[in-house]
């Protein structure tokens, strides 16, 4: 049996995709550029798309833009925030636990004179609201915060940051980087007046090296890349036609199903962490279990276990897991999610992260943690001997 818990990292892309783009592949082969009919038979194909994605979303079809995935989305919004509103000051707020395409551009503006708070989180991953508040300032251009974290799945209350933005009656725009929160929970970026927005396809069972980026039609932000003024000039360069297909084919099943897929992942995360609570010794849940942590992610610790051992040893049974420990290229380098939860080394050094998808099924997870059970009996055998 192979059981795929890796989803956070990506997807499988749905069948009904995987057919949209084979056949694009073969029929939709224009520049949607070109001004012939095979372009504009191309370039139609996007705007249903985007259509699609912006249905979902709420929000009005001409602000959604096409990008290569969620880094690059961040990087837009972020850098062109910047770049634009510089004069009115040089500070910006974000949290110690973002994702590296966040966090590196950050350090490259901090390089540049610029100053960066960087907000704590509790033990769940929770940033402070007050905390928050007391660091706005008058000379604080931008408040980019994750929406759902990659690691152990809080939900930030974005709601609620934006209000305080308002309340303090601060210029700051608020980025929200949606990458794990779009498809999975309930997004409502009108209702809190979100600036900015950046989803990715292929972590919503479609391809690859395509994304999306939400900017409220109240902006006119500019671009850091420039050519030929595609996407409005937002993203130049020829758009991934097939990759638009399929992401826009997979957020139109994703609609469709959005709330048995949530409740039914949501039953087998919560059926997971109980057992392995009642049935397995010296262990972290990293996850809050409730509804304030997205239904697809589950964050634990095992003690007297190294994560990417037991990584190894659930994989030779078919079972696909990942570590919490995002190691540098020289392997020094722990999860700075983890760490800011103020989580040990050794608990640290013991995380695993589960991420559930809408195919798995109760048997998946029963036989899951039997493995899972018998590779940490084992491991610990081997270890404390």
């Amino acid at each position: 049996m192979a059981v795929y818990l890796d989803n956070c990292s990506t997807t499988k892309p749905r069948e009904e995709v995987i057919n949209v783009i084979t056949e694009s592949l073969r029929e939709d082969f224009g520049n949607p550029s070109s001004l012939h009919r095979l372009g504009i038979k191309s370039e139609k194909k996007i705007e249903q798309a985007r259509e699609l994605i912006s249905n979902y979303l709420r929000v009005n079809k001409g602000e959604i833009y096409f990008t290569s995935g969620g880094t690059e989305s961040n990087n837009i919004a972020i850098q062109s925030i910047i770049n634009k509103y510089a004069r009115r000051g040089n500070h910006i707020i974000t949290s110690r636990i973002e994702h590296s395409s966040v966090l590196n551009t950050m350090k490259y503006y901090e390089s540049k004179g610029f100053d960066i708070t960087y907000l704590n989180v509790d033990k769940y991953g929770y940033i402070s609201l007050e905390e928050l508040q007391n660091s706005v300032r008058e000379d604080t251009i931008l408040v980019s915060v994750m929406h759902v974290n990659n690691e152990v799945g809080a939900i930030e209350p974005i709601g609620k940051i934006k209000n305080i933005l308002k309340q303090l009656g601060s210029k700051a725009l608020l980025h929200v980087d949606g990458i794990q929160s779009f498809g999975k929970i309930k997004v409502c970026l009108k209702d809190h007046d979100i600036d900015t927005y950046s989803f990715s396809s292929h972590k919503v069972y479609g391809p690859k090296g395509i994304g999306g980026l939400y900017i409220n039609d109240r902006l006119n932000l500019s671009p850091i890349v420039y050519g030929g003024n595609q996407e409005k000039g937002i993203r130049s360069g020829t758009e991934n036609l097939t990759g638009i297909i399929g992401f826009g084919e997979a957020v139109k099943i994703m609609g469709a199903n959005f709330e048995r897929e949530v409740n039914h992942v949501f039953q087998l995360k919560t059926y997971f962490a109980n057992r392995i609570q009642e049935e397995v010794e010296h262990i972290k849940i990293n996850t809050i279990l409730n509804q304030e942590s997205s239904p697809y992610i589950l964050n634990i610790s095992f003690k007297y276990i190294r994560g990417e051992v037991l990584l190894h040893y659930l994989e030779d049974k078919g079972i696909y897991v990942s570590t919490s420990s995002a190691c540098s290229s020289k392997g020094t380098e722990k999860s700075h999610v983890l760490k800011s939860m103020g989580l040990t080394n050794e608990e640290i050094e013991g995380a695993i992260r589960i991420c559930f998808s809408y195919e798995n099924t109760k048997e998946e997870i029963d036989y899951t943690i039997q493995i899972l059970k018998d590779s940490i009996a084992e491991i610990r055998q081997i270890i404390m001997r």
